[in-house]
């Protein structure tokens, strides 16, 4: 497939909404994490070093090898490595759980990972890029303004994170009751964004979402997939190593499609493969999580 030039595009006002939208989601997600989450970071240095690695190295580096060997467009790979350096997706927690898995630990990755993504999503996506020189050549078309995405990263992410568990250290039972309605307020109003794109830019979804559908099934399936055996070679618990699978393949793809709005130029191939991903980890996040919660644990021989 050619080089797209098929883009979406927002005005300035629901670009703004847009934005709006996910630092609402980042604050509802923060209302559920608490200080001590992150002491795990200390107290269990190996299974949190093996989600982290996961996340942040496994993930990137298995994106970049795919975008080498398929025979994809310039957009559908970029939009496959932004979308697997964002920080996890918040609803792995609930997965966590489904799977039997060690659901203290997907909190703590979680909330780590979206405290430090407004530095780790860019650096990490454009340190991936550079490794693909077609790609490298790709992001210099875009004329990204770094400061702008890192005052926009910093607004939308870590300053909602931080006033969130403010909130829901100093105002717990308040943060109980406004949790569930400003998740659930917040991800209507973003799902509400994407389905007006869809229909106003249906030509070009259809153009890729036949080659991307497939692609981001190969692409999920093996991230939950290397993940869980990368945990498992590393001899952690069968908890940990269903947790780390569903942490990195369940990513915050409402912040890949936000980035792609704003930085660029809506590209089409780039928000297909974002849309794509929100939808089918949804499906195999429960797939996964029903195939291992029926998994009996494996026995612990004593020596």
């Amino acid at each position: 497939m050619d080089t797209e030039p098929i883009s979406i595009h927002f005005s300035s006002g629901s670009l703004t909404i847009l934005n709006i939208c996910l630092a609402i989601i980042m604050f509802g997600v923060a209302l559920d994490i608490q200080w001590p989450h992150f002491t795990q970071l200390m107290n269990q240095k190996k299974t949190v070093a093996t989600g982290l690695l996961s996340q942040f190295v496994l993930l990137p580096l298995l994106t970049v090898i795919l975008i080498s060997v398929l025979p994809i467009s310039p957009g559908i790979a970029l939009g496959m490595l932004l979308v697997a350096c964002c920080p996890g997706g918040n609803v792995s927690n609930f997965f966590s759980q489904l799977a039997r898995g060690h659901v203290a630990l997907s909190v703590t990755l979680t909330a780590f990972s979206s405290l430090v993504a407004f530095i780790i999503t860019p650096a990490s996506f454009f340190v991936w890029a550079s490794v693909v020189p077609s790609l490298s050549t790709e992001i210099k078309n875009f004329e990204i303004d770094f400061v702008s995405l890192f005052i926009n990263m910093v607004s939308i992410l870590l300053i909602p994170l931080i006033v969130g568990m403010l909130v829901n250290s100093y105002f717990s039972s308040f943060s109980k009751k406004i949790s569930g309605p400003i998740r659930l307020l917040s991800m209507l109003m973003l799902t509400g964004f994407i389905v007006v794109a869809v229909l106003n830019n249906q030509d070009g979804f259809a153009a890729y979402l036949g080659d991307v559908f497939w692609i981001v099934l190969l692409h999920n399936g093996l991230a939950l997939l290397a993940a869980y055996y990368f945990s498992a070679v590393l001899k952690n618990e069968e908890s940990v190593n269903r947790t780390v699978a569903i942490e990195t393949g369940i990513q915050n793809s409402g912040l890949a499609l936000i980035l792609i709005f704003n930085f660029f130029d809506g590209n089409t191939a780039m928000a297909v493969v974002a849309a794509w991903w929100g939808v089918w980890h949804l499906i195999s996040g429960f797939a996964f999580s029903a195939i291992m919660r029926r998994r009996t644990f494996p026995q612990v021989i004593q020596s």
